[in-house]
């Protein structure tokens, strides 16, 4: 399975693709459609892979065994490791996270600066800069089970703000929002944007444009779209299946735009102009009234858990041209009509007996 394709300073494209037992990792010229070079990785699973200092490839490893889950850096001139990170030795429990099968789902890894690595370990709700020097962790950005600040998102993308000011951009996905930090005086982050949630559902990407605008991929929605500071989308371009990642090949793989505050938009925003019908500040999806409905009664957890299943399983089904309220009524119609047919079979049980057994009979019947 293809996962990601972020291009390269001479335009190919770098490829990151699983196996079963391996991931493949290579450099594909999209002219002649033949690959430069490829590396066979003996590691189950990643989500992310770039290609750093020249001939080295820095790697996210999610899903590894025992939780060993972690960022390393592979030297492809002498086939080696030469350096790597692992979570379990730097303070994650492993009580927290998404269990053993998929412990910290670390999702991203990019290099901003040298010997500085941005990570994203999602299921810890976290992004967080590791220092390879030292091993530390030189700045974080939420906690697990934060859901206020972060829940369970994906690559991040860094800015310098004015005055050197770290910023964080981040697909904050179960949050179903973009959301923009800038580290304050004392070391925390100050949320100085926000998009959504109205209007996105499950977005895994979302790079700043050097124009000011932001390329995202709102992954349930399928599609990818380009919003202005204030959440008018400029465009937007409909795939057919769950988008994971985009890149505006002109600018590479990390784009460098500015900072809200340096366009002077901050604040917090619904998304306008959209094709979809789920944009407006008045506009619900099913999943948003299901929380909203049932907030503060007996029922709020079940109701806030059904609604996170209805927003992530219905859109691999749903026609991208229905909405959720659409395909509601359609899956409540469909039900409604089983219902009827059964209730229609039980009722009429001794008529379409008597006429199975007749058609039976005449079966079995000698032919005279």
């Amino acid at each position: 399975m293809v996962l990601r394709r972020g291009p390269l300073d001479n335009r190919n494209l770098l490829v990151t693709a699983t196996t079963p037992n391996a991931t493949l990792v290579y450099e594909l010229d999209p002219e002649t459609q033949e690959r430069v070079w490829t590396e066979r990785l003996p590691i189950h699973d990643t989500h992310d892979v770039d290609l750093v200092n020249g001939d080295q490839l820095l790697v996210a490893n999610m899903r590894a065994p025992d939780r060993n889950d972690r960022i390393f850096v592979y030297d492809m001139g002498t086939d080696e490791t030469v350096w790597e990170w692992r979570f379990e030795n730097h303070g994650y429990e492993a009580s927290g996270g998404g269990g053993e099968a998929d412990w910290t789902h670390v999702n991203d890894v990019d290099k901003i600066g040298e010997g500085e690595y941005l990570v994203s370990p999602r299921n810890f709700d976290q992004v967080i800069v590791v220092n390879r020097s030292t091993g530390n962790v030189s700045m974080r950005l939420g906690s697990d089970d934060d859901h206020d600040t972060l829940y369970e998102q994906h690559n991040p993308q860094y800015l310098d703000g004015e005055g050197g000011t770290p910023t964080m951009l981040v697909a904050d996905s179960e949050n179903d929002r973009l959301v923009e930090y800038a580290r304050n005086d004392s070391g925390g982050w100050n949320r100085t944007w926000s998009v959504g949630t109205r209007g996105l559902n499950w977005p895994r990407d979302a790079d700043r444009l050097p124009n000011g605008n932001t390329l995202v991929v709102d992954t349930m929605h399928h599609r990818v779209f380009e919003t202005t500071p204030t959440g008018e989308v400029v465009w937007e371009f409909h795939a057919p299946w769950a988008p994971y990642d985009v890149e505006r090949v002109t600018y590479g793989d990390e784009p460098d735009g500015p900072t809200m505050r340096e366009v002077g938009a901050t604040g917090d925003y619904n998304l306008t102009g959209s094709g979809l019908k789920v944009s407006g500040e008045d506009t619900k999806t099913v999943s948003f009234w299901l929380v909203e409905a049932f907030e503060g009664t007996p029922v709020a957890a079940q109701a806030s858990d059904f609604a996170r299943v209805w927003a992530h399983v219905t859109p691999w089904i749903r026609p991208i041209w229905m909405t959720s309220w659409e395909f509601l009524g359609a899956v409540l119609a469909g039900g409604l009509l089983l219902a009827w047919g059964l209730g229609e079979a039980v009722y009429q049980r001794g008529r379409i007996r008597r006429g199975l057994s007749g058609v039976v009979d005449r079966v079995r019947r000698p032919v005279e």
